[in-house]
């Protein structure tokens, strides 16, 4: 296939000196808002941002340069809409998050360019799995929370860095992906040639994955870490569903969610004060609902246009700069910033969706799908609980909020998929 370069190198380019301008734009209003004149505490992440960036794009343009023109330019959008929103809202934390950037980059990169095919991750696929749940054993027994708090300790610490902490079901959700993509590539002309649904051979299909699967649940449920469950569930579903085709499997999936759900409330304080502060937090907003309280109000503050970077007050918020950014994003830029969030996402998932499928191998396709439908069912969860649409799962917008282990998988994910962009397909990526 012949796929025409220049137009999508052009394409790309412009697109990326836009988001530059938004970033260095928003970088110099907030050095004159907080500062009063340009400052280098607020214009040196936007200009350590664009060194990365640029250096990404010299180099896929040099080893990659077949590929979509529209991933590259949206993920350094929502990079450097976080890197502001950092600099703004945690500044004693933004350059560990720039550091976390540039070890994502690299990664991206290496992930990028330097391999020939993926049979190396496809075939190992009980490996990379098994990897990932030593790492959240790990957490069951070593796991420690940053702030220092007994709960919610979900992380773990390099040795000899105290100051560095990675969350593995980060990680786990990338193995997890991986691990499905090669099971169904594998079994996929069983599924086909079953058509009847025999439940004897889906059970002897399925049987494997499902144990997996379940096994990793047992895992984050047992560290309440609820949000990473909710969202391998999903995952699982909708990967499940692409490979049989059975709708099935989406409404009794959906009808254990919701006993999942049930039993969770009575279960876990943690989801029962979810579950209340999203059907009414009125009643305890000075209290257990403050957190979604101030955040509706920092919502409405916003407005059309938002109040400005620099301008508003989501520091009201506890833990804004990362359960919360995308209410601190409608507060200062409204409705409009909140609009351009979502627009990003549909097109990650749009581009995402249409590479997998063109795909000409199954395991392309699943991979490219899975990683699309953890994106967007990341940022859905997220956003509607900040917006009170669905109740709080405590995951992080990706790109966006802070947290280094969230942003360094979420640029290996990206990573996999230019490099699936530039593989032959049966489809252009001209437009």
């Amino acid at each position: 296939m012949n796929l025409h370069r220049e137009p999508g190198g052009r394409k790309e380019l412009w697109l990326l000196l836009l988001a530059a301008a938004f970033v260095f734009s928003n970088g110099v209003a907030l050095s004159l808002v907080m500062g009063g004149q340009l400052l280098f505490r607020y214009l040196g992440t936007p200009l350590a941002w664009a060194f990365l960036i640029g250096g990404c794009y010299y180099l896929l343009n040099r080893y990659r340069p077949y590929r979509d023109p529209l991933l590259f330019p949206l993920v350094a959008l929502l990079t450097g809409w976080g890197v502001l929103l950092q600099s703004r809202l945690a500044p004693n934390f933004m350059w560990r998050q720039v550091l976390w950037l540039g070890v994502g980059a690299a990664a991206f990169l290496i992930i990028v360019i330097l391999p020939q095919d993926l049979r190396w991750l496809r075939r190992y696929r009980y490996t990379w799995l098994t990897l990932g749940l030593l790492l959240l054993l790990a957490t069951i027994v070593l796991g420690v929370n940053p702030s220092g708090l007994p709960v919610a300790q979900y992380w773990l610490t390099l040795p000899f860095v105290n100051w560095v902490f990675f969350q593995p079901s980060e990680l786990l959700k990338l193995l997890l992906v991986v691990f499905l993509a090669s099971y169904f590539h594998e079994r996929e002309k069983q599924f086909q040639d079953n058509p009847t649904h025999n439940w004897r051979q889906q059970l002897a299909y399925l049987g494997p994955l499902a144990l997996m699967w379940g096994f990793c649940l047992i895992l984050l449920v047992w560290q309440r870490d609820l949000g990473a469950a909710a969202l391998f569930f999903i995952l699982f579903l909708a990967l499940l569903y692409l490979a049989t085709g059975n709708q099935w499997y989406i409404l009794s999936g959906f009808i254990l969610l919701l006993m999942a759900g049930v039993i969770a409330y009575f279960a876990f304080d943690v989801v029962a004060l979810r579950v209340d502060a999203w059907w009414n937090p009125w009643p305890e907003a000075d209290n257990r609902a403050f957190q979604i309280v101030q955040s509706l109000y920092a919502i409405a503050s916003g407005s059309l246009l938002g109040q400005g970077i620099g301008q508003g007050f989501p520091g009201y918020i506890p833990v804004v700069h990362s359960d919360f950014a995308f209410a601190a994003i409608a507060e200062e830029w409204g409705l409009l910033g909140t609009l351009g969030i979502i627009l990003c996402f549909v097109l990650l998932a749009y581009r995402g969706l249409r590479l997998a499928y063109f795909a000409t191998q199954p395991f392309a396709r699943y991979l490219a799908a899975g990683i699309v439908i953890l994106f967007s069912a990341q940022a859905f969860l997220i956003m509607g609980g900040v917006t009170k649409l669905l109740p709080l799962t405590g995951v992080t917008l990706p790109f966006v909020s802070y947290g280094g282990s969230s942003l360094f998988v979420s640029w290996l994910m990206m990573g996999l998929l230019v490099y699936l962009s530039g593989e032959n397909q049966d489809g252009s990526y001209e437009g």
